[in-house]
């Protein structure tokens, strides 16, 4: 068997907390102009990466326009081509004085309008690839799609949502914590997790936030916690348990929580052994339980050895021979 010694430590409490597994970025997309589904390239359950396609709407009339403006910015490079040549020719004219300087300035001026007006074509060129862009949704970051709420062939609006995607990377839970723990709670304080998915797996968690906004309807406020080595279980919407310790600013004498023995009638006792190695029962009172100890009011004082394990069948008085410590 093996044994402990009572000793003081810092109190802590544990609260049971129930939460759920939330994502940073979740967004129900939409496009952005009206249009016919002819594409919908993903299904619920696909994983996209950002800037994936994954819809498209009805473009022919959008594909011909933009086809008509790159046409127009060809003809108008065209044309300012042949208005620079025309300067040129002029320019070389008239340093030998064969035609007049007004001659010059205006076929200048007809470079300049011509440069104009390729820069309006360009510019209409880059606004008709826009609108043809506007009939493609494409993922805006790394995510899940958790639902397909339009089908091919359907008439959608601008804003009408389409998909709704998840990003499943630097998942968190989210716990609502009564609001008498406020004062108590700190980042460091320690939680561990157990997942909807993972039953009986427990996980330490980090507190990456404690919003210190209160629910007026629950009296609770939100901790946000981060998991350790949970990634291959964890998944956004999955439900989860915790286990908070919040100090309560106090000392006092703990033991192994395997060293109590709770009893029918509500008694709670520990075997005591003395320095020849025999043991007593003695009975306790029990504060609250926290991290495998049990805080003990009253009837044992630190520095007192109580047997951990082998303790179920013990007699007052009994030798005892001790393997081992805790």
């Amino acid at each position: 068997m093996t044994a402990a010694e009572a000793h003081q430590a810092p109190i802590v409490r544990e609260v049971a907390l129930t939460g759920t597994v939330t994502s940073p970025r979740s967004a129900s997309l939409s496009t952005a102009i009206g249009g016919l589904v002819e594409q919908v390239a993903v299904d619920a359950g696909d994983r996209a990466a950002e800037g994936d396609l994954l819809l498209a709407l009805d473009d022919e009339l959008e594909e011909a326009a933009v086809m008509r403006a790159e046409a127009a910015v060809r003809r108008g490079e065209v044309e300012l081509a042949d208005a620079q040549r025309r300067l040129r020719e002029a320019q070389a004219l008239s340093a030998d004085h064969s035609i007049p300087e007004t001659t010059v300035r205006s076929t200048e001026a007809e470079v300049r309008v011509a440069e104009a007006a390729l820069e309006v074509l360009r510019a209409d060129e880059r606004l008709q690839v826009a609108r043809l862009e506007r009939h493609r949704l494409r993922a805006p970051f790394d995510g899940v799609v958790s639902r397909k709420l339009t089908e091919m062939g359907e008439w959608i609006e601008p804003g009408t949502a389409v998909l709704e995607l998840v990003a499943t990377d630097d998942l968190r839970v989210d716990f609502q914590v009564p609001q008498e723990y406020a004062v108590q709670l700190a980042t460091d304080s320690q939680i561990s997790v157990e997942l909807g998915g993972a039953p009986g797996r427990w996980f330490e968690g980090r507190i990456a936030a404690v919003v210190p906004v209160t629910d007026p309807e629950a009296r609770s406020f939100l901790v946000r916690v981060l998991l350790q080595d949970a990634d291959d279980v964890i998944a956004p919407g999955m439900s989860a348990h915790g286990q908070l310790q919040v100090s309560t600013h106090e000392r006092g004498v703990v033991v192994p929580r395997d060293a109590t023995l709770r009893h029918p009638d509500g008694r709670v006792t520990v075997w005591v052994i003395d320095d020849s190695g025999t043991v007593s029962e003695r009975r306790i009172e029990p504060g609250p339980a926290f991290a495998e100890l049990v805080h003990v009011r009253s009837g044992l004082d630190p520095g007192e050895r109580v047997v951990v394990q082998g303790n179920e069948a013990l007699r007052d008085g009994q030798l005892v021979a001790i393997r081992g410590d805790r």
